[in-house]
């Protein structure tokens, strides 16, 4: 988020684990199995001459072996465990197996055995829970093996891992009521997880859910495999866990007097209405029991020194200046945040005391982001441990600030985790870094040998739009795809292999400042989270996203079963098209879409001449035919219709037939750089700054390095220059400002970049020799960057050389 105005929603997360060891796990093939390629689990594997589809698994396993035959499960079938541990989990297998077939097993312990009259035993299913090796790493803690056979299936592993084989297990059972017998195909699965650290994140301080509701999502992260709840509790709009020595904290702190009306944030609007509410420590102890059987380890967070607000206003005392204070009812950051007292210290001792009691995790996350100086600096009473203490600035002073509360966490048994910005001033010790503002911040903890959970805004904050904000419901501004998702790495190529250990994993991050309702949330979180699960699971080298959208359509039906309100993800096939036009080429081009629902069974109905589809457009039955005249824009639009009667929003692909762009005019005169001009004020949209008066300042600039004018914070700045084009072809644009920017070249707008610290693409036909290039961005506080890339045809992107250019 990073400031009220221009960054609505921060974002953060981490939690750690242990070090990322080990190798991939071997398996000895079944007689005549046929090996399935792990990038292509679900592709067609050849087996005695017949072609049969490969389990539709999310994560896909690390190792999947494909035998003769299947397994029919019926009312003959008996489950079988060794001890306490499996039979609990066969006793879910029993509930789902009732819930969804009206199928009831006879459960027994011990391991199948013949009865009388019988060579062999009868058909079975057998979970055997192993024992945990005394030194075993964290990984092989949550190793299985799943083995089916014509006679039996048989599911084994440590606790953990019977578990996650047990999900396995029912993706290969039918989401629905089958009239015929359960056919489950002969394979086996040797498995574990790439990383330790598979984590979901949930903001209750700006909005806060039901415990039945976070009960629900502990349910769908545990069936995908992922192992850690990051709890954001506290916040400047709400403390929301209760602390029975300091009642003020839920009497005052939990409850706000409105909420900001939409996103009215400047000029601020209210909406009128109170909003609060809390969890009591008995409902904490219910989650955190719930999860742990799920073996899902929940992280709290309590926020500090920033994002302390509520906690202030309880207890004003804890402040740099006087107060009052009101919990916040703007989204943002704010100034006022907890002040270096020896009275403040105890209080967030005390309060983490009872925090520790509910939370059996070896972590505590004590965020650390967002913690504006302001008041520090004007406060004789951090100024005073500044001296004390020989710190150099309020950076270190925040260091100081963790470190002590590092220190006192440790003697309670535990380690902190907190976002990137405690890395500034110095890190503590023992801290785990959460890496936020890119990966930056993990980069350099892992460096300085430091645990890592990798969760930068741009592959893993669900809050953002999931397509075009003109087709989005809700979104905090940004956008991230379910393809983007799923192709992040979170091993930087930058790390070594020791340092790479320290990467525990990764997290998605789910901020509430607009997403009021559970239904919200879950049309956020899905289908991103089992991209993500594939990504923390998975071995890198074998994932593949067109593999990964064939078996994310099997797990559609699943999710229709829980009545999982998901966005209903584009068809197959819908993407954008530039088509340049070639010598002697016609002046129409036809582009041909074959589209596939990406839910199976679904209708996809649509239209060609730019309205929104409605019941009354046509339905897709067969290929799209669009014609495109030369220097124009044609589209196609979707909504994908469940059976169910639920509707995706507009999904839509341009196709551009495009002439080259002529070059202008060689400058006659050639003076090196961008000449820019510099405008103050608070700018709310790309428009007003394109409006703009006359500038405070002009001048030319030989780079984009925005530290020449970072003595404003509220400011706008355009750019424009000539750039010159070695060559005829389709010239790649990639731009990413923080807060707002858009390029222009020879008067078109090639990007509008509407998200703070994303980066978007665009791209344009040029003729060989020189272009006129217009940049513009703006600032209104927070954080501030601004990245211009561009690449020739088949070239990678490469920064701007602002030297390279003329004006």
């Amino acid at each position: 988020m990073k400031d009220a105005l221009a960054k609505m929603g921060r974002s953060k997360l981490r939690v750690a684990m242990l070090s990322l060891v080990g190798a991939a796990i071997g398996l000895a093939p079944l007689a005549h199995a046929d090996e399935v390629p792990l990038a292509g689990a679900s592709k067609v594997a050849a087996n005695a001459g017949t072609a049969l589809a490969a389990p539709e698994l999310v994560p896909l396993p690390a190792k999947l072996l494909r035998g003769e035959g299947e397994f029919v499960l019926d009312a003959t079938t008996t489950l079988y465990a060794n001890n306490a541990e499996a039979r609990a989990i066969a006793q879910l297998l029993r509930d789902e197996l009732i819930a969804t077939q009206a199928l009831a097993l006879p459960l027994r312990s011990g391991a199948p055995r013949a009865h009388k009259g019988e060579a062999e035993p009868s058909r079975y299913v057998q979970l055997v829970a192993e024992p945990v090796a005394a030194h075993a790493d964290a990984r092989s803690k949550e190793r299985y093996t799943l083995e089916i056979t014509a006679r039996g299936i048989r599911l084994s592993g440590p606790p953990a891992g019977l578990f996650y084989g047990y999900q396995s297990l029912r993706q290969l059972l039918p989401a629905a009521r089958s009239a015929q017998a359960l056919r489950l195909p002969a394979l086996s699965i040797e498995d574990q997880p790439r990383f330790v650290y598979r984590g979901m994140h949930l903001d209750v301080g700006r909005h806060m859910y039901p415990v039945a509701f976070i009960k629900r999502y502990v349910d769908l992260m545990a069936q995908y495999k992922l192992n850690t709840f990051h709890w954001h509790l506290t916040e400047d709009q709400g403390w929301r866990i209760e602390i029975k020595r300091y009642p003020k904290l839920t009497k005052i702190g939990a409850q706000r007097k409105e909420t900001v009306l939409g996103r009215n944030i400047d000029p601020y609007v209210g909406d009128g209405k109170p909003y609060g509410g809390f969890y009591t420590q008995d409902e904490v102890r219910e989650v955190v029991a719930y999860a742990k059987a799920r073996h899902i380890m929940v992280i709290p967070e309590i926020e500090m020194p920033g994002h302390s607000l509520a906690a202030l206003a309880a207890y004003p005392e804890l402040a740099c200046t006087p107060g009052p204070f009101e919990v916040g009812s703007n989204w943002g950051v704010y100034d006022d945040i907890y002040c270096p007292k020896e009275e403040t210290f105890k209080f967030l001792e005390n309060v983490l005391d009872e925090v520790v009691a509910l939370f059996p995790a070896p972590y505590l996350h004590i965020g650390g982001d967002e913690a504006p100086k302001t008041r520090w600096q004007s406060s004789e009473v951090a100024q005073a441990v500044i001296r004390r203490e020989g710190l150099t600035d309020e950076h270190e002073l925040q260091s100081y600030f963790i470190q002590r509360m590092e220190k006192f966490l440790h003697s309670r048994g535990k380690r902190i985790i907190g976002w990137d910005e405690i890395l500034e001033g110095g890190l503590a010790p023992d801290a785990t870094v959460m890496s936020w503002r890119g990966e930056a911040g993990g980069i350099a903890a892992a460096r300085q040998g430091h645990d890592v959970i990798m969760t930068p805004t741009q592959c893993c904050y669900f809050d953002y739009g999931q397509g075009p904000a003109r087709h989005e419901q809700w979104n905090l501004g940004g956008e991230l795809s379910l393809d983007k998702v799923y192709g992040y790495d979170p091993v930087p190529k930058e790390l070594d292999a020791a340092q790479a250990r320290h990467v525990l994993g990764v997290q998605g991050n789910v901020w509430t400042e607009y997403l009021k309702t559970e239904a919200m949330v879950e049309y956020m979180v899905f289908p991103r989270m089992l991209a993500l699960a594939e990504v923390a699971w998975t071995p890198q080298g074998d994932r593949d996203f067109a593999d990964f959208q064939q078996r994310l359509r099997g797990q559609f039906p699943r999710l229709d079963r829980e009545q999982v309100g998901y966005r209903i993800p584009a068809p197959a096939g819908l993407k954008d098209v530039m088509q340049v036009q070639g010598q002697g080429a016609p002046d129409e081009f036809v582009q041909v879409f074959e589209l596939t629902a990406s839910v199976p069974g679904a209708t996809i109905r649509y239209t060609v001449d730019g309205s929104e589809p409605s019941d009354a457009s046509p339905a897709y039955e067969g290929p799209i035919e669009l014609r495109v005249p030369l220097d124009q824009v044609r589209s196609v639009r979707t909504v994908t219709v469940l059976g169910n009667g639920r509707r995706s929003g507009v999904h839509s692909a341009q196709v551009q037939y495009r002439s080259y762009r002529a070059a202008v005019a060689p400058p006659t005169r050639k003076s090196a750089g961008l000449s820019y001009r510099l405008y103050e004020g608070q700018f709310s949209t790309l428009d007003e700054l394109e409006a703009a008066a006359a500038p405070v300042e002009q001048g030319v600039a030989t780079s984009l390095d925005l530290a020449p004018y970072a003595r404003q914070s509220r400011y706008g700045l355009q750019y424009e220059g000539l750039i010159e084009v070695p060559a005829d072809g389709v010239y790649r644009f990639a731009l990413q400002g923080d807060d707002r920017s858009a390029l222009y070249v020879d008067g078109e707008r090639v990007i509008r970049n509407d998200s703070y610290d994303q980066t978007l693409e665009g791209s344009l036909p040029l003729r060989r020799g020189w272009h006129r290039l217009r940049l513009a961005w703006y600032q209104r506080g927070g954080g501030q960057s601004l990245r211009l890339r561009w690449a020739a045809p088949g070239q990678a992107l490469q920064d701007l050389d602002a030297k390279g250019a003329v004006h």
